[in-house]
């Protein structure tokens, strides 16, 4: 086995036929992960609150010769969170890998952020991956207990501010993408002896719709990204596909050994 995989190292990134849930699948990570993933031959799951854009990415990935089942879902409680593996298994059978993509921000000083605002940060950015893990975990329980594979992937989108505070009224998403941290150590310290892996992945300032105004010619826009630049050695902002190399590796057998991380994707905010 190892004599092979030295032999023929790509092979480790292989996840042709392999089943991958990707929710928040109209976002800019999530589509920029379901057409690389099914460009290379996996079978997808895809689910959002948006039919419409669920429909768009579908197509794109499509063109780029993937196969993509959709479920306009949110994964906002256990029955829809079930909903989302039940779709997949309906269509693909078992449930490889999740990657759950999806999240919100709605920034104010702590002082002027309603509670109703906080809540639906912590419930978009922790209770809906939480429910994912949930659901995901029973999946391939129930797998084991018939005797078939049991093992799987869970990836979740953390962030920089999981790490560092701002001062741009984040403390509802800051304290989110903590936890995220924290979720993504415990589930792999409770579910390694299953053989499952979860990691995280740690954005800094990436293009989707929420930062679009970070990326226009305008004066808050150039004002925002040369505060970024302050702390990115790279000199610049990210884009979706920056993460579609490591959504890639942490979704495939070449992360076998890796569980537990929060992977920083940042351009070097983090090393500064």
């Amino acid at each position: 086995m190892a004599g092979d995989i030295l032999r023929n190292p790509l092979s480790l990134f292989d996840v042709s036929g392999k089943v991958t849930v990707i929710t928040g699948a109209s976002g800019a990570l999530g589509r920029a992960a379901a057409i690389a993933l099914g460009a290379l031959g996996a079978r997808l799951l895809l689910a959002s609150g948006s039919a419409g854009g669920l429909a768009a990415v579908a197509a794109e990935v499509k063109v780029a010769g993937g196969k993509a089942a959709t479920l306009a879902c949110r994964p906002g409680s256990q029955a829809d969170a079930d909903a989302i593996l039940a779709a997949a298994t309906a269509a693909y059978g078992a449930v490889d890998s999740v990657f759950v993509a999806s999240g919100h921000n709605k920034p104010a000083p702590i002082e002027d952020m309603r509670y109703e605002d906080w809540q639906a940060i912590m419930d978009a950015n922790v209770r809906g991956p939480w429910l994912m893990a949930k659901s995901f975990g029973q999946h391939l329980a129930s797998r084991a207990a018939a005797g078939q594979d049991g093992r799987g992937k869970l990836l979740l989108v953390s962030s920089v501010r999981g790490r560092h505070g701002s001062p741009a009224g984040y403390s509802g998403y800051c304290t989110s993408k903590g936890a995220t941290d924290s979720l993504t150590k415990t589930l792999a310290t409770e579910w390694g002896p299953r053989g499952i892996n979860v990691n995280a992945i740690a954005p800094a300032v990436f293009r989707s719709a929420l930062t679009e105004w970070i990326f226009a010619d305008t004066e808050a826009g150039r004002a925002s990204r040369e505060r970024n630049y302050a702390r990115i050695s790279l000199r610049r902002l990210g884009e979706p596909e920056d993460f579609v190399g490591i959504v890639l590796y942490l979704l495939s057998a070449a992360s076998d050994f890796v569980t537990g991380q929060v992977i920083y994707v940042d351009g070097g905010y983090t090393a500064a």
